[in-house]
């Protein structure tokens, strides 16, 4: 029988969900079943199920070693700054958006992380902040221009809820 969920905030559970959904989705781009992953973490394929669904009560080590069955790293980063308010203002003035699709060609370190897209000139925004959180430790953060970082400020504050996970 499960352990009771502890009670949680609605931001945790919602980045709770957010990490089991990269969990499920890195296995199903593996072509992993469940039940292998699951043999591979050392758990029961429910434990993993109730992992790729977010479940608070699941440990944190039955997170790590699906993670690590699954060739995933988890680190702690410091987060990004949250824009001050008058840089908000000034982006609500030049009406900044996302736009529809992101030209790999215009951001050196995206296109690197989007190797394994043969003929892949473009991506949608959220497939760029998905390439940027799940290949992290490949960012050559160092060699990102002002305007990657820019775009990768947006992609955080307007899809990851002001959260990159990595």
């Amino acid at each position: 029988m499960p352990t009771p969920a502890p009670l949680t905030p609605a931001a945790v559970a919602e980045r709770l969900g957010a990490i089991g959904l990269r969990i499920r989705q890195h296995r199903r781009e593996l072509r992993i079943t469940a039940s292998n992953a699951a043999a591979a973490a050392g758990m029961s394929r429910v434990t993993l199920h109730r992992i790729e669904h977010g479940e608070p009560s699941v440990t944190m080590g039955a997170y790590l070693n699906a993670m690590s069955a699954l060739g995933l790293e988890f680190d702690i980063h410091q987060p990004l700054a949250a824009p001050t308010h008058a840089q908000l203002a000034t982006q609500a003035k030049a009406g900044t958006s996302l736009p529809a699709a992101i030209d790999l060609a215009d951001y050196p370190q995206l296109r690197r992380l989007a190797w394994h897209l043969p003929g892949a000139t473009q991506v949608t925004p959220r497939e760029a902040l998905g390439l940027y959180e799940r290949n992290w430790r490949h960012l050559d953060r160092e060699a990102m221009d002002s305007h990657e970082e820019a775009l990768l400020d947006q992609l955080v504050h307007k899809l990851g809820g002001g959260h990159l996970l990595v």
